[in-house]
């Protein structure tokens, strides 16, 4: 897929935001525990990627009725759904001076259109090293979930499936979507909000 950008400056993709609040102190000590450990940038934004994959829980996954939606809450409750997340991931890469956005996916809730559709949201990240985007999914993997840190081919969560009127959207966001944020906003039990409360459409 060619991406698009929103904005073609990449300092665009470093602003703080309430959502993406990387300096709050939790996130500036994560980030640069992950960035010591790393042995370059790109070792870095893996790290960090994984540590939210595989580190911060997806509530739907544990069944989960709290909604975290900073960075910094997604972090401290070490759960929330793809939108808080992926807010998580950015906060980390961008403390850190790495251009990161937003991308979204439209997907079945369920394994088939008849459970309605749902909007996924997920990162892309500028490499330095390649000089290009490259997008991650820090959704979480489970069974036929298997997302990876790949600079080379997208190892996303989910391949999009066109006959189920399934869309990838190439555009790279400067920051979250308001619909997501709204759904995160105004919603008080997640386990309801990820059946019936998430936004279909961007």
């Amino acid at each position: 897929m060619i991406l698009s950008c929103e904005s073609n400056f990449l300092e665009d993709y470093l602003v703080e935001t309430e959502e993406v609040d990387y300096s709050h102190l939790s996130i500036k000590e994560k980030a640069t525990e992950l960035y010591n450990e790393s042995d370059n940038e790109d070792d870095f934004v893996k790290r960090a990627y994984e540590f939210v994959r595989d580190e911060i829980s997806h509530s739907w996954d544990i069944q989960s009725t709290r909604i975290t939606c900073k960075a910094s809450e997604a972090l401290f409750f070490k759960e929330g759904i793809c939108y808080a997340k992926s807010n998580l991931l950015c906060a980390i890469l961008r403390s850190k001076g790495i251009p990161t956005g937003f991308c979204y996916q439209r997907l079945t809730i369920g394994d088939t259109p008849d459970t309605g559709y749902c909007i996924h949201a997920l990162n892309a990240v500028y490499l330095k090293s390649i000089g290009r985007w490259v997008r991650l999914d820090a959704r979480g993997n489970k069974v036929n979930v298997n997302a990876e840190f790949s600079k080379d081919e997208e190892k996303l969560a989910f391949s999009v499936r066109e006959e189920y009127n399934e869309v990838d959207h190439p555009e790279i966001y400067k920051g979250p979507s308001l619909k997501t944020i709204n759904a995160l906003k105004q919603n008080t039990d997640c386990i309801q909000m990820f059946l019936r409360g998430l936004p279909s459409s961007l």
